[in-house]
């Protein structure tokens, strides 16, 4: 008889957490085997931390988790991930845009063979324009770059075997994007689809910045494309410098007087001084996750934890 641990990062879910608890118990109950529920609050400033104590108090499958303070999603998975004793570990939203009933379909994809099993988001309900166009160009702009075969409209929201989950563990980066390390580490993989309905109550907590930061994440450490990208440029550059010295130099030969062209030095030189910084500013973003690494802070600080077995 197996064990499934469900992970579910809470933050400022106050509104969500009863729904969540409410449509997910039936259906694991449903399978008449262990399972457990693995929240972690990650610093959340509303009664979420409440909410979640008085569930953990009524059911001793539930554990939670409380952060000392914001960590990010990705954090809050690590945790789960680290805390979780299932054979199976099942990352989901507490706003019930990943849909329970999914996750049994991902168990029995489990249980005939697979190591993990993608939630892939057929249709979105409730995201804008804007958001489902970035998340569309920013997984195929990862695959390009960084040469792993990293699904597209995929998120967080997985079953792991446990031989995945302890490989993920393994990795020690403190900068992470969990689906872009799953893609990294293998196994036997496949899909399940779905249409992602709005949230169940609340508002998204995904700012723009949260988004470019976990774009980081998922690029940065996972190619080098942004290093070498500067010697490609100079390369190119330079070639076309020299072949406009030598378009000078046959103008001049032939009589052209070319003195306007002066008037492009300026805006020529702003757009090489920017391609430097540019440049210069990809190689600053790796340095600073190569100085967090040097670091070695812990990834993720827990204040106080329930019904897990000391």
């Amino acid at each position: 008889m197996a064990k499934y641990s469900i992970i579910v990062p809470a933050y400022n879910e106050e509104k969500a957490l009863q729904f969540f608890y409410d449509a997910v118990t039936p259906l694991m109950r449903s399978l008449q085997e262990e399972y457990e529920i693995i929240f972690i609050n990650d610093g959340s400033r509303d009664a979420t931390k409440e909410i979640l104590r008085g569930l953990a108090d009524l059911d001793k499958r539930v554990k939670v988790c409380n952060f000392s303070r914001n960590f990010g999603q990705q954090a809050a998975l690590l945790c789960g991930m680290e805390m979780a004793s299932g054979d199976a570990v099942i990352a989901m939203d507490a706003d019930l845009q990943d849909p329970p009933e999914v996750a049994l379909e991902m168990i029995a994809k489990w249980k005939e063979g697979y190591d993990v099993v993608h939630g892939r988001r057929k249709k979105r309900k409730g995201e804008t324009v804007f958001k489902r166009a970035t998340a569309y160009v920013y997984y195929r702009f990862m695959r390009k770059i960084t040469k792993m075969e990293m699904p597209a409209d995929v998120g967080d929201f997985k079953l792991y075997d446990r031989k995945v989950v302890n490989a993920l563990l393994s990795m020690g980066e403190h900068d992470r994007l969990l689906r872009a390390q799953t893609a990294w580490v293998g196994f036997k993989q496949t899909f399940v689809e779905f249409d992602r309905p709005e949230r169940v109550a609340g508002e998204t907590h995904y700012t723009l910045k949260k988004m470019v930061k976990l774009a980081e994440a998922g690029v940065l450490p996972n190619t080098d494309y942004h290093l070498t990208f500067p010697i490609k440029l100079g390369f190119l550059l330079s070639i076309a410098s020299v072949l406009c010295f030598i378009t000078f130099i046959v103008l001049s030969c032939i009589g052209v007087n070319f003195g306007g062209l002066v008037a492009w030095l300026f805006p020529s030189i702003a757009f090489l001084g920017g391609i430097i910084l540019v440049c210069q500013g990809f190689a600053n973003l790796h340095t600073s996750m190569i100085y967090k690494e040097v670091q070695n802070r812990p990834k993720y600080i827990i204040a106080e934890k329930y019904n897990f077995d000391e």
